[in-house]
């Protein structure tokens, strides 16, 4: 007779050392708090229940283990038998089958409970640092509406004053992760705060400090991640923190021109701006023997001006009317004896307002007149001279002449294309082709400002609309001479 096999002979259990233990609850805990429960389980021959100290169960393996889990959690005395360990907000129960020795379901349930907190750690940290992340934006969608008080009133900073960097590329999310640490809000009223937001597809870091040296301590830091993470950032002029709007445009501009891995300013001007080739403990003697005299109210009236370029554009900036800011230019115009109509006295004070606050009180006041443009008291006749003619070299007469007239004009095209005698559009395509060839973003207000001032540092009796040289045909409309 033909006996069928009795088949493989059944297996026995293959020991589990304490590391495997360890490195399958690790492994598990990596995934969520059920798959280590159900590893618990497992690795126990039995069954496992995570329960809350309401009475609920979070999570339990097999499903029909939950009640006794809960039960044992609640009335530990009464469940000898049973593996119970508490911590904080829950309890872990394990019931342990018949095979696994006492030592292996002890170290199962301490390291879950290990594990179970260092999780509960780890979400902890990861609901803060969101909180963080919103705080950041919400902090800068406050700056941006003009709410400069009661962002402020939130970081509990005593900063003045914001530079704002825009930067983009296909890297943006992995840098905002990586580096937005660096920026966490002190509690410190007295604090410098970097904010680091992503709008849109940008990446946005927001310096706020004083109007002193802490306004350059950021650029590093953001320099090091455009650099890195190959993304393309503007910067903007530091401005008053109630025209972080002005700062937020003049950094996209900027960012436009730029390349990757690079940070360009929104001004262009590099080695060639009067805060780099003026002595900066000059410049600061200077600027504040010019604006001493000048309350806070009347300073912002004043900078909101000469940044936004009318009186209307500055009301919407201070949220007051057109007809307070502008009594207010009045009785600015009187304190610094100046006139603020004149576009040399207008570039005179942007400069003033943009250099760095002096190391020491000034005691002594100055006034502002329009010749010669650059006070002799930063720099003197030649070497201002040759900074001017160094900026503006690659312009030809004719492209030098239509810049300053429209310059003269504060940025406007039609009654400077008037006096000049072309069309609008010829003095828009000449303007461009001065933005080319000085590699300057003309649309910036530093910009014309400093421009203005080099136009009129060399300008020469021969510069003026009546000495455009005429080419005929219909570039210009006015008669050939």
């Amino acid at each position: 007779m033909t006996t069928g096999s009795a088949g493989p002979a059944p297996s026995l259990p293959v020991p589990v050392t304490r590391y495997q233990v360890v490195r399958r609850l690790t492994h598990a805990a990596a995934h969520s708090d059920a798959q280590l429960i159900a590893e618990a389980a497992a690795l126990a021959e039995g069954w496992a229940v995570l329960a809350d100290l309401m009475g609920g169960v979070v999570c339990s393996t097999p499903d029909t283990a939950g009640p006794e889990g809960v039960r044992a959690a609640a009335h530990p005395q009464l469940y000898p038998h049973l593996t119970i360990r508490k911590m904080a907000g829950a309890v872990l129960v394990v019931g342990p089958g018949t095979a696994p020795p006492a030592s292996r379901i002890d170290l199962i349930a301490r390291t879950s409970v290990d594990l179970l907190r260092m999780r509960a750690r780890v979400r902890r940290e990861e609901d803060t640092r969101h909180a963080e992340q919103r705080l950041h934006t919400a902090v800068l969608h406050l700056l941006l509406s003009g709410q400069s008080h009661l962002a402020t009133d939130v970081l509990g900073t005593a900063a003045t004053h914001a530079t704002v960097f825009r930067l983009a590329g296909q890297l943006v999310p992995a840098a905002y992760q990586a580096h937005w640490r660096a920026a966490e809000p002190s509690v410190s009223p007295k604090a410098r705060h970097m904010l680091v937001c992503m709008e849109g597809n940008e990446l946005v870091v927001v310096a706020l400090h004083g109007l002193d040296h802490d306004r350059h301590r950021a650029r590093p830091f953001v320099a090091r991640i455009a650099d890195r993470h190959q993304l393309a950032g503007g910067v903007s002029d530091p401005l008053p923190l109630d025209m972080v709007a002005t700062a937020w445009a003049e950094a996209g501009n900027a960012r436009r021109g730029a390349t990757s891995g690079c940070l360009a300013s929104a001004t262009f001007l590099g080695s060639h701006g009067l805060l780099r080739v003026v002595p900066a403990d000059r410049l600061a003697l200077w600027s504040a023997a010019i604006l001493k005299t000048l309350n806070r109210e009347q300073h912002r009236t004043l900078e909101a001006y000469l940044r936004s370029g009318s009186a209307q554009a500055a009301a919407a900036v201070l949220d007051v009317s057109e007809g307070t800011v502008r009594a207010r230019l009045s009785w600015v115009g009187t304190v610094l004896a100046a006139e603020l109509g004149n576009p040399t006295v207008q570039a005179q004070l942007l400069l003033a307002l943009r250099a760095p606050a002096p190391s020491q009180r000034v005691s002594t006041s100055a006034r502002l007149v329009p010749d010669p443009p650059l006070p002799t008291d930063l720099l003197d006749p030649g070497d201002a001279h040759h900074w001017a003619s160094t900026l503006l070299r690659p312009l030809d007469r004719p492209l030098r002449i239509a810049l300053r007239c429209w310059l003269q004009h504060r940025g406007r095209t039609a009654p400077a294309a008037s006096e000049l005698g072309l069309s609008r559009s010829t003095l828009t395509d000449w303007l461009s082709k001065c933005g080319r060839a000085l590699s300057l973003d003309l649309s910036s207000t530093t910009v014309r400002a400093e421009l203005h001032l080099a136009a009129e540092t060399i300008a020469t009796p021969e510069d003026t609309p009546a000495r455009l040289p005429r080419r005929g045909g219909r570039t210009y409309r006015g008669q050939q001479p």
